[in-house]
């Protein structure tokens, strides 16, 4: 099966070429997939995508129109891509649910233990020879109460690292973890008296209509004045505008941020030479208290590997005419072309 890979990037292609041992015919695309780059895909019967990509209406009605049946996202979200479009289309979807939560969930607590013990600037002024110690003053993690908001495989593990810290855990999510409660005396509340009572606060929840913005003026109100924010889940839970008159305020203490609400066409890119467009994203920039990394919590080889084992074992399953256990739509049968 001819498959168009868009948004490579070259740390992936020796994990895809790996896990595909020459099954099926690659065609590599930098370039993203939108409405005006689907036909780089004729010819093919499936795409790869990534994240920042737009599967939306009108791309995946491009797709159709060249006969591509199938859409195999290198993500666990999906939040980029219309299910309700593909279910009309006749066009399945399936995902990388579960790649490497570990990746992300030690991501979060790296940069938690970054900010609050100023990594980044003691080692610019090390390298600066400066050792004054004035400005390098943290807190201890023991005994603060951290709010995650998402429970699931990733806040889980972030849950079970902060216990071992010695922290109070606040949990709020639609379903109850047990084992969380259990084995480490999570509270679920609901997400108002977590941001009032929460001295760190790390998202993991999916984007949608009901998540979206959770992080906005108004819980931002309820939060304790100095309070650590960590979104490694996705941009679009956190209104930015909102969070930076926080931190011109004082309110919000710390910021640290791997995704970013209007990061596609500027996360994955070398723009180094190029001249800051997002004037919103530069103003984050030149906060000391605030922290941001690419979309990289993700970026381990265990990670990698398993999203390149798990895409190939989607198209397989393309080829094949069978259902993938991580289909993302509704039809019962696979309609491939040779």
């Amino acid at each position: 099966m001819k498959v168009a890979i868009y948004s490579l990037k070259k740390y992936e292609r020796v994990y895809l070429e790996k896990a595909n041992r020459s099954k099926h015919d690659f065609l590599f695309l930098e370039e993203a997939l939108s409405p005006q780059t689907a036909e780089l895909a004729r010819g093919c019967t499936a795409v790869s995508i990534f994240t920042n990509d737009d599967a939306g209406k009108e791309a995946l009605q491009q797709l159709a129109k060249l006969n591509i049946k199938s859409v195999a996202t290198r993500a666990a979200g999906y939040d980029n891509i219309d299910l309700n479009e593909a279910d009309d289309l006749y066009m399945h979807v399936a995902n990388v649910p579960e790649y490497s939560p570990y990746a992300i969930a030690e991501h979060t607590i790296a940069m938690i233990l970054a900010m609050n013990r100023k990594i980044v600037q003691a080692d610019r002024q090390v390298k600066a020879y400066n050792f004054a110690l004035d400005e390098l003053i943290g807190f201890d993690l023991h005994g603060k109460t951290v709010g995650i908001v998402g429970t699931g495989k990733i806040g889980s593990i972030v849950a079970k690292i902060l216990h071992g810290f010695g922290c109070k855990l606040l949990g709020y999510d639609v379903t109850e973890n047990q084992e969380l409660i259990s084995k480490y005396g999570m509270e679920y509340i609901s997400l108002g008296k977590l941001c009032k009572l929460s001295d760190i606060i790390t998202l993991h929840a999916p984007l949608n209509a009901n998540t979206h913005y959770l992080i906005n003026k108004e819980n931002i109100a309820l939060m304790k004045k100095g309070v650590m924010i960590v979104n490694t889940g996705r941009g679009g839970l956190v209104n930015t505008v909102d969070a930076l008159q926080a931190l011109k305020e004082g309110k919000i203490g710390y910021l640290g941020l791997d995704v970013y609400e209007k990061e596609k066409g500027l996360f994955f890119y070398d723009h180094g030479a190029d001249i800051p467009q997002d004037d919103l994203f530069a103003r984050l920039l030149t906060f000391k208290n605030v922290l941001v990394t690419g979309h990289q919590a993700f970026l381990t080889e265990n990670a990698l590997t398993n999203i390149a084992d798990t895409t190939i074992y989607n198209l397989d399953c393309f080829e094949k005419g069978e259902r993938s256990i991580h289909e993302l739509t509704d039809k019962k049968s696979i309609q491939t072309t040779s």
